[in-house]
């Protein structure tokens, strides 16, 4: 079986992102990682790369290169896309230099750093063939396909109400000189304009939008920084009202200790 050939930006030893790209590729057996930039240092991504039983040679120092001798390769070696799993600061720069060498793009959220880049990104798209693809892994849970399904056959009436939570605690304590994951997402530099609900709370308004069926209209949001020293928000509240006039509330935070991974989706 001819299998897709895949090449990642990010995602080198020890991060967890990247490894989670590696597990969904491979759950159905028809990708292959077949090299990758895995690291802005040149021995840690050929190190990681080998870990992943890559060839040296496709092991590259940067995004720029790997692009570049990739497309020099014969069509039935080369990668057909790319995974980009790298700080929210670099996601635009690789999915452009991806597009404009005739990849198709993989991209963890969010798409770019600001609006304006996404816009730039749309033009871009316009102007090539290459598909583009927005990675929101909950969507893929049976139980949530099933829940979608419901709702589309009416089986739930019509929607007035939308609870949705998504809590971690793993910023309650102040981390972010120690613990790399921490120092880039609460870094406004890397991260954009939010940490919270930039990394956490637009998977649950994504699950919120995508299983109801309904779109978010109108919001009101409280974002806080509990940590002293914080610039970007742990912990936020949103109101919410979607487009049928069903009301909601989104709950994210990182600084609820005990909690892992704990996403609730009511309707």
């Amino acid at each position: 079986m001819k299998k897709i050939r895949m090449g990642m930006v990010g995602g080198g030893q020890g991060a967890f992102i990247g490894a989670v790209h590696r597990m969904a590729a491979f759950l159905d057996g028809e990708i292959e990682l077949v090299c990758g930039a895995f690291s802005s240092n040149k021995e840690r991504s050929i190190s990681s790369g080998l870990s992943f039983y890559l060839p040296e040679a496709r092991c590259y120092a940067t995004y720029e290169e790997m692009f570049r001798q990739e497309a020099e390769l014969p069509e039935d070696q080369r990668m057909e896309f790319v995974a980009i799993v790298t700080p929210n600061n670099l996601h635009f720069p690789v999915a452009k230099a991806a597009i404009e060498r005739g990849f198709h793009v993989m991209s963890d959220k969010p798409a770019t750093f600001n609006l304006a880049e996404a816009l730039e990104l749309k033009s871009i798209l316009d102007k090539h063939d290459s598909l583009y693809g927005l990675t929101h892994t909950y969507n893929g849970y049976p139980l949530i396909k099933q829940a979608k399904h419901l709702i589309e056959k009416g089986e739930l009436g019509n929607v007035v109400k939308i609870v949705v939570e998504y809590t971690q605690g793993w910023l309650a304590a102040k981390t972010d000189e120690d613990n790399k994951q921490a120092s880039w997402r609460l870094d406004p530099a890397k991260s954009g304009a939010s940490c919270c609900m930039g990394d956490i709370g637009v998977h649950a308004a994504n699950l919120a939008e995508y299983v109801s069926g309904l779109d978010i209209v109108e919001l009101c949001a409280d974002l806080t920084s509990t940590v002293a020293g914080r610039v970007l928000d742990d912990d936020g509240t949103v109101l919410l009202k979607f487009s049928n006039g069903a009301k909601g509330v989104l709950l994210a935070s990182q600084i609820s200790p005990g909690d892992e991974n704990d996403l609730r989706l009511r309707i």
